[in-house]
């Protein structure tokens, strides 16, 4: 049973940074395409940035040249560095694993609350 548990959100001011991590069990990250959703109240989750199996990045406009995603395969384990946070990043963030490319489905984690004061 594939198990993604994300840790590493908090209460950062604007312009400071957090590392969230999404740790994942019962599944390979380097072998499939892992992704970072966010939810703000009253919104749509939307995607934030995703890796593919071949290391390819993409990114949300609203986060590029702020946020990196990142893995370590060694760990099984998939990064979002947030740099530069404003307060319109405050949301609560999933990690997934995506197999839908390969007739599976999504896998969510529980989500971890990310909240920016200005």
């Amino acid at each position: 049973q594939v198990q993604l548990v994300e840790s590493g959100g908090g209460l950062v001011q604007a312009g400071g940074s957090l590392r969230l991590s999404c740790a994942a069990s019962g599944s390979v990250v380097r072998l499939n395409t892992m992704s970072w959703y966010r939810q703000a109240p009253g919104e749509q989750r939307a995607l934030v940035a995703e890796i593919t199996s071949n290391g390819s990045t993409n990114y949300a406009d609203t986060v590029k040249g702020r946020f990196t995603i990142s893995r370590d395969n060694a760990k099984n384990t998939v990064y979002l560095q947030m740099n530069s946070l404003k307060s319109g990043d405050t949301a609560v963030y999933y990690c997934t694993r995506d197999r839908r490319a390969l007739g599976g489905s999504v896998t969510w984690g529980q989500g971890t609350q990310v909240t920016v004061s200005s």
